[in-house]
C-alpha cells in the first residue's frame, strides 16, 4: 500500500525504452528526406538520448525540419540503415541545441523486433547489474554494439562462457 500523499506511477509508454543518455552516448546519422522527391536525404547530426520501437528522444544542433510528417534514415552502430516514418511530439530548445521526441508512425516490423530486443536485452544488463552478478555483459547482448558502460570493459576481458 502506497504511503499517504505519494502517487502510484503508471507507465504510459507502450514500447520499452533503450535509455541511451546515461550509458549510451550515441551519434547517429540521421537524415531526413521528402517522399516526394527523388529519395535525396539531408544529413543531420544528432545525439540519440534515448530510443524504443515507439519513438526517440535526440539531440539536434539545428532545429528539425518544420514539417507535418518527418522521413528519416537512421542508422545505429553497427546496425543496418532503418527508414522510418514519425511526426515531432515535442522540442525543448536548452542553450544551443534542441532536445526533440520523435514519435514513430511508420517502421518496419523488423526495425521494431530489433529495437524492442536491443532494449529488452540492455533491461536484463540492468538487472544483472541490480543483482551484482558477476558477468554483466554477455556476448549474445543486442545492444552490445551501442553500450559504454564500464562493465563491459571489464567483462570483454573475459571469456564468454556458453552452456
Amino acid at each position: 500500500m502506497p504511503k499517504k500523499g505519494r502517487k502510484i506511477f503508471k507507465e504510459r509508454r507502450e514500447h520499452v525504452r533503450l535509455p541511451t543518455l546515461h550509458a549510451i552516448l550515441e551519434q547517429v546519422e540521421l537524415a531526413f528526406y521528402d517522399k516526394g522527391t527523388d529519395g535525396v536525404a539531408s544529413p543531420q547530426p544528432a545525439v540519440l538520448v534515448d530510443l524504443s520501437a515507439g519513438g526517440m528522444r535526440l539531440i539536434t544542433f539545428l532545429e528539425l525540419p518544420q514539417t507535418k510528417e518527418l522521413n528519416m534514415v537512421l542508422k545505429l552502430a553497427g546496425g543496418k540503415e532503418m527508414q522510418i516514418t514519425g511526426r515531432i511530439a515535442w522540442v525543448k530548445k536548452k542553450g544551443g541545441v534542441f532536445v526533440s521526441g520523435i514519435a514513430f508512425s511508420e517502421i518496419s516490423h523488423d526495425d521494431e523486433k530489433r529495437i524492442t530486443e536491443m532494449a529488452g536485452d540492455y533491461a536484463a544488463c540492468d538487472a544483472r547489474i541490480a543483482l551484482k552478478l558477476p558477468e554483466v555483459c554477455v556476448e549474445s547482448c543486442r545492444a552490445r554494439g551501442l553500450c559504454n558502460r564500464p562493465q563491459k570493459e571489464t567483462d570483454s576481458q573475459l571469456p564468454f562462457f556458453v552452456v
